[in-house]
């Protein structure tokens, strides 16, 4: 078979380069579509970062600039006759990260002065705010055609200093001061899209704007951004394939491996399945699946919130909850949920129409593996590179069937670590042989839950599962009752592989495994 070569739009975010330049592009115009069938004013998104909110926006502007040519063969081509070419102004206001108030006014002056060449300035305007409503009617003058605002990552000048009042406090009076004719100018205005993560509070930025439709949660829009399971299993079936051949698995194998890495985010009560677009389209690209999303950075202010709310990272995922506890402005947080579920760490997994409660989980491998490890230096050894070496020689270790040998290691390890843990009380115990056997995830599998309960850690090798069940100043004799009197092994009998019980206790006046037990079945 013919290799199928796409151009992969890595890290391109605008939709004419992408036409242009031939890149793979998921067709998402057929939403244009529904805004105008809709005669949809006011339209607020917000996704996860790196999730095509910018790709998406920049669509839009393409739309409204009349661009025939750029869309055809697209669904938004059979819906449009007229083509109407509007004045539009697309603010992007992601380069307008740690600013103080001075260099934010500034960043605001210069995205208008582009549109001041286009329409005039009026001397008399002298604040951001009086110079949009200047451009805006200008502009409808001029044109005679209503005007297309676009504003995306409206809050990112405000993420990184959410936890800081003062300042908070000031730039957020800027923004708010900056949107703030948009409310008037409706007379002038045929469409406004606003993109951010955070969703808007009435109370904050968008006051005035009561008629914004935040379209964030409706399940019509679930895959707006993003790519769906229904869109690679058709439009880019031929990619999967071809991964798929790269890496010598089948395509049904391809599939799964890159559902279990990108896979998992829903965004509404039936969404649909959304894929990280950003890793999936760097996997493609490299032909590797690895976590490439967190290698984008962690934001601080996600780690600054964890630690604020005293945030175990045991307790992150699996959580049950309203609407009204992650649908929330930062303003307006009692916990770290909001920004986890809205930075796109944890998403929607199962929703309850009965109780109308949400459970919140890690959407995939690659968010929960990246999560840990840029939390574990919290816990664990701060140098990465022990903690990597750690589980590394664990595994390989077992790999060789040395059990003793991977318990010494994790001993000396737990050792080097205790005067570092802050309470040496059980829940720090249990904390680091959850991250400890959780980053081992990354490399290999490791059991999560089974039907009949759960040991404490199950690792697969080829030849063998290794079943791991810890106890804290009790013995490892009782590890191994447990593991026989639960049955923990049941659901691993019929694989053919040797399956080995390990019983450990943790001494808590030596900070570290006091003793264990190794018993094949």
């Amino acid at each position: 078979m013919e290799e199928i070569v796409n151009c992969y739009p890595v890290g391109i975010q605008t939709f004419s380069k992408i036409r242009e330049g031939k890149y793979l592009y998921v067709d998402k115009t057929g939403y244009i579509v529904d805004f105008r069938r809709k005669k949809m004013s006011y339209v607020f998104l917000s996704r996860p970062r790196r999730f095509g909110k910018s790709l998406f926006a920049s669509t839009l502007q393409a739309y409204f600039e009349g661009r025939k040519e750029l869309f055809e063969g697209l669904a938004i081509a059979d819906y449009e006759k007229d083509w109407v070419k509007y004045p539009v102004l697309h603010i992007d206001m992601s380069g307008a990260k740690h600013l103080n108030a001075e260099r934010l006014e500034d960043y605001l002056g210069l995205q208008l002065s582009e549109y001041e060449e286009l329409y005039g300035r009026d001397e008399r305007e002298k604040y951001p705010n009086d110079r949009l409503d200047g451009i805006v009617k200008r502009a409808f003058k001029m044109t005679g055609r209503k005007v297309v605002v676009i504003i995306d990552e409206y809050d990112a000048p405000l993420l990184d200093v959410v936890h800081e009042e003062e300042n908070l406090r000031s730039l957020r009076f800027i923004m708010q001061n900056f949107y703030s004719p948009l409310k008037k100018l409706d007379p002038y205005l045929e469409f406004t899209f606003i993109t951010g993560i955070t969703k808007f509070s009435q109370l904050s930025i968008f006051s005035e704007l009561n008629n914004l439709d935040n379209i964030s949660m409706f399940d019509q829009y679930s895959a707006i951004c993003g790519i769906s399971k229904t869109e690679l299993t058709t439009q880019m079936k031929p990619d999967v394939e071809t991964l798929g051949e790269a890496l010598g698995m089948t395509y049904e194998e391809c599939l799964a491996e890159l559902t279990r890495f990108y896979d998992g985010y829903h965004f509404s009560e039936k969404s649909e399945d959304v894929f990280n677009p950003f890793s999936l389209v760097k996997a493609l690209n490299a032909r590797k699946i690895a976590p490439y999303w967190f290698g984008s950075g962690t934001p601080t202010y996600l780690i600054k919130t964890l630690q604020k709310y005293h945030v175990n990272v045991m307790d992150i995922e699996k959580k049950s909850c309203d609407v009204d506890d992650f649908d929330v402005s930062p303003e307006m947080m009692t916990s770290a949920l909001p920004l986890l579920y809205q930075s796109g760490y944890l998403t929607i997994k199962k929703y309850n129409p009965i109780l109308h409660r949400y459970t919140l989980e890690y959407p995939n491998k690659e968010v929960k593996i990246g999560m840990l490890k840029s939390l574990a230096p919290n816990y664990l050894s701060p140098i990465s590179l022990d903690n990597n070496s750690l589980v590394g020689d664990f595994l390989e270790k077992l790999y060789d069937a040395d059990v003793e040998g991977a318990m010494v290691r994790l001993k000396a390890y737990l050792a080097s670590i205790s005067n570092r843990l802050s309470n040496k009380n059980e829940r720090d115990f249990q904390t680091v042989f959850y991250l400890i056997f959780n980053l081992m995830g990354a490399l290999i599998k490791v059991e999560e839950d089974s039907a009949i309960g759960r040991a404490d850690a199950v690792v697969y090798m080829p030849d063998a599962v290794f079943v791991f069940e810890l106890k804290y100043d009790g013995s490892a004799e009782e590890a191994i009752r447990q593991i026989d009197e639960k049955g923990y092994l049941i659901p691993y009998s019929a694989d053919g592989k040797r399956l080995v019980k390990v019983g450990v206790n943790y001494n808590s006046s030596q900070r570290t495994i006091g003793d264990w037990i190794v018993r094949e079945m």
